[in-house]
Formats: C-alpha cells, sequence, structure tokens
C-alpha cells in the first residue's frame, strides 16, 4: 500500500445519488461516494457492472440521470447541468485499451493534449514536456519516435500513461489498467500508479477487477454491486469483509450460501 499522508476530511470527488440508465438498462442506481485528495481509490466489481460508467461520469464523458458529480468543491454535472471543460485540466485518464493515436508517434501522442491546451509553448518546451514524461514512467527519450504498432500491450499502456499527465493532473483515473496484460507486466503498471501518486501528488481513481492490483495500489477500495457501493474500506477492511458478496468476489467464489439472500435493487 502507498505510504501517503490523507486529509479524511478533505474531498477531492464526491458523488451524491449518481444514477445512469441505457435504454432498458439500469446500470448506476444510487452511487454515494468520496474520495479523498491524495488517496488511492479502488473501484472493484463485476464486469459489465458499471465501473467505467463511473469514471466516466467523474471526467465528464457522460451526464448522469440523476444525482451530482462534484470535482474540487465544484459541482461538474447534475442531469440539467453539464460544464466539464475547466476540470478536465485537473484530470488525466488512461483509457482500457491505452487509446494512442495509431498514425502519431510516442512523442505526439504524449504532446497532443499540450499543444491543445497550451498553444503558447514553443516546440522546445514541448518537448521539453515529453522528455519528462517519458522519464516518470521509466522510459528513454529517444522513444518518442516509436509508433504504437512497434509496442507492446505494456508499453502501450506506459505511453498512455505519459499522454495522461502530459497536462500535469491533480487526478489520474484508470480503466482497467492491466487489463490483457501477463502479471510481470501488470506488476510494473501497479509501480507506475504507486509512483505517480507519490511523485506527482495526484488523487487516483482505479478501476479493476485484478485483485493483486487492487490489494497493491489502493489506499481504500470500494465494491460497485448491482448498481450500488456496497462496502468502502481498507485493504485490511476488504480483505477481512463480512460481506458476502464482497466476499465471493475477492475470493473468487462462483457460489455464496443460499441462505444469503441479494442486496435489493
Amino acid at each position: 500500500m502507498p505510504n501517503v499522508k490523507i486529509d479524511p476530511n478533505d474531498i477531492m470527488i464526491e458523488l451524491r445519488g449518481l444514477k445512469k440508465s441505457f435504454g432498458k438498462q439500469n446500470v448506476l442506481l444510487d452511487i454515494n461516494l468520496d474520495i479523498r485528495r491524495g488517496e488511492t481509490m479502488v473501484i472493484i466489481g463485476q464486469s459489465g457492472g458499471g465501473k467505467s460508467v463511473i469514471l466516466k461520469h467523474m471526467i465528464g464523458l457522460l451526464q448522469p440521470d440523476g444525482g451530482t458529480v462534484t470535482v474540487d468543491g465544484t459541482t461538474i454535472s447534475t442531469p440539467k447541468f453539464f460544464d466539464t471543460r475547466t476540470i478536465r485540466k485537473k484530470m488525466g485518464m488512461l483509457f482500457q485499451m491505452g487509446a494512442l493515436f495509431d498514425s502519431m508517434d510516442t512523442g505526439e501522442n504524449i504532446a497532443f493534449a499540450l499543444r491543445e491546451h497550451h498553444p503558447e509553448l514553443s516546440e522546445k518546451e514541448v518537448q521539453a514536456v515529453v522528455t519528462e514524461k517519458l522519464k516518470l514512467i521509466n522510459l528513454i527519450p529517444e522513444f518518442r519516435t516509436k509508433m504504437p504498432s512497434e509496442l507492446s500491450g505494456g508499453m502501450r499502456k506506459r505511453v498512455a500513461l505519459a499522454r495522461a499527465i502530459a497536462l500535469s493532473p491533480e487526478i489520474l483515473l484508470y480503466d482497467e489498467p492491466t487489463t490483457g496484460l501477463d502479471p510481470i507486466t501488470s506488476d510494473v503498471i501497479n509501480d507506475l500508479i504507486i509512483d505517480m501518486q507519490e511523485k506527482l501528488g495526484v488523487t487516483s481513481v482505479v478501476v479493476t477487477h485484478d485483485m493483486v492490483s487492487a490489494f497493491k495500489v489502493a489506499d481504500r477500495i470500494a465494491m460497485l454491486y448491482k448498481g450500488r457501493i456496497i462496502e468502502v474500506g481498507t485493504v485490511e477492511e476488504i480483505k477481512n469483509t463480512t460481506n458476502p458478496f464482497v466476499k465471493q468476489f475477492i475470493t473468487g467464489q462462483r457460489k455464496i450460501s443460499t441462505e444469503i439472500h441479494p442486496v435489493e435493487d
């Protein structure tokens, strides 16, 4: 677990009564979650359960059907209000498959947001930032000429992370960062998540169903089940949970006791 000082009263991201449906499918029923400044919050839950949908609300890619999203004291989204342009500059996101631009080399991918948001920067200044971000993910500056097609899955994730931190965000969002990677490469990504928190002081939100990753990087873990957050706790609290649905998920059991009734919708 990362060694970081966290003020439990300093909330960076606040979700209240968050609801989202797609057609007749109710994905988020009532999400309530506080994420503290400087912590790494890991959201776990079954595939297709809505974890990534929560992330997309945080960064303003989706507007809620109900509830509010508040970031650093500013409400960025309600069912009738949707203004995330300014707040997005505080955020970087590592998408599940990296989402690099295939027509651009590594350096151009990292520089993309810089050129879009800071047109006043000279090319020399842009390249200095690219070099700095490559070093943060433990890659040499010469790596900037590599094309995405030349990169392994793990390298693509690392370059995507460098792009996510190009604007020096205060918040980093990770969508299934270790999906599709072997255990050793996954551990490299886990170490980078910890490094970003410690070196940059960012608030991190990690969506994953990889419990090895969750237990390594998390300060706290939130369990999403049937459209609601049913438990939030430290790594030790989650490991020692008495909640049958959380226990089933973290241990990988196929069934739980038939005497236990499911959570109501």
